[in-house]
């Protein structure tokens, strides 16, 4: 309808929507009262499991299948123990193993024949092989570096080496236990727990030379490996090209570190162990030892240490831990002691180590 104005007038000035007016606001005047009880405040009850919303005071049903707006703690995970798990997610995926991990797994337990036919139906039809193979791996991994009471990082590591070596094709045909037995190796001596040879051998059942062979291809697929992620470079503040850091290579077993393990399970108090390392590393200076194996040099220096500190070790009882045999220990011991004046110093005899206890040999 259009406006009618009086002569000389102004029209109305057109008001502007306000959108704070217009917009919705919830009326919280309304208040939602059992109709039979009629009681205000109401007395009202919530039924999470049902999603009913009733009177607590008549059982009457206001509202059927309400949408519950707080966080669902709801688990099936330790249903069976009983206890209260507030995870609602699964495990994160695993660096580890290939593909996006997201499979729906069937379980068996207390579900009858059905669920048990199932779960072995669905593990015929899994067309994930590769994965079910680097767990076999991983769990045999787990239980090599567990007879040995090796840290977690020994473990990890060699999983990260078996999984970069099973992907390679330089390993096609090779014996699962010796690749096992290889990564297990290397992964000690990177982490500055080396294992002999022959100690990997007992603990494995592979042999010596198989276990060489692997460990050899193992360095060279790391060094090739190194070369080519060094083509790929990473820029940084200032233009400075930064390359990754390359990959080295293991040295032998260091004796030092060796005499460390040997002392401790000759049941030798730590400070005989701390005068064998020092020897260790005065005749690894010095080249008392040159071109010997670590295990007869740390055999030796264990030796001599035990009887400066007046805790003497027959060759026979060093041999059973050494793996060497005790004329070994003997021959490499008379060498030390041609030597005895640069490895025993001034340090070591502040320990307590008297040289005039030392046998001639």
């Amino acid at each position: 309808m259009a406006q009618v104005l009086s002569p000389g007038a102004l029209p109305d000035p057109i008001r502007e929507p306000d959108p704070k007016e217009d917009e919705w606001r919830e009326n919280l005047n309304i208040k939602m009262i059992c109709k039979d009880c009629k009681e205000d405040p109401p007395n009202l009850y919530e039924d999470h499991s049902s999603g009913d919303l009733m009177c607590d005071s008549c059982g009457l049903v206001l509202q059927q299948r309400s949408i519950d707006m707080s966080s669902e703690w709801r688990t099936f995970s330790n249903d069976d123990q009983g206890g209260d798990d507030p995870s609602r997610v699964g495990d994160g995926p695993n660096a580890l193993l290939n593909g996006a991990q997201l499979n729906t797994q069937i379980a068996f337990g207390d579900g009858g024949m059905k669920s048990k036919e199932l779960h072995r139906a669905q593990n015929k039809a899994n067309i994930d092989k590769g994965n079910k193979g680097l767990l076999q791996a991983y769990k045999q991994i787990g239980a090599l570096c567990d007879g040995w009471q090796l840290p977690m990082s020994v473990a990890d590591t060699a999983k990260h080496l078996y999984k970069d070596a099973d992907e390679s094709r330089i390993f096609k045909g090779k014996s699962q236990e010796a690749l096992i037995a290889g990564c297990v190796f290397l992964a000690c001596r990177r982490n500055n727990v080396p294992r002999s040879f022959r100690e990997v051998m007992e603990l494995t059942k592979v042999s010596k030379k198989e276990i060489g062979r692997t460990f050899k291809l193992l360095e060279n697929f790391l060094m090739n490996k190194d070369k080519e992620a060094k083509s790929q470079t990473s820029m940084v503040a200032g233009g400075t090209v930064v390359y990754n850091e390359a990959y080295k290579g293991t040295s032998t077993s260091d004796p030092s570190e060796l005499c460390n393990r040997y002392c401790s399970m000759l049941n030798m108090d730590q400070r005989t162990s701390n005068v064998a390392q020092a020897i260790a590393q005065r005749m690894t200076a010095t080249g008392a030892l040159a071109g010997r194996s670590p295990l007869s040099s740390a055999a030796a220096c264990i030796y001599m240490a035990g009887m400066l500190m007046n805790q003497p070790k027959s060759p026979k009882e060093i041999m059973q831990v050494a793996r060497v045999s005790d004329s070994t220990i003997r021959h490499a011991y008379k060498l030390l002691y041609g030597e005895k004046d640069k490895l025993i110093t001034e340090e070591i005899i502040s320990r307590g180590a008297d040289p005039e206890r030392l046998p001639k040999p």
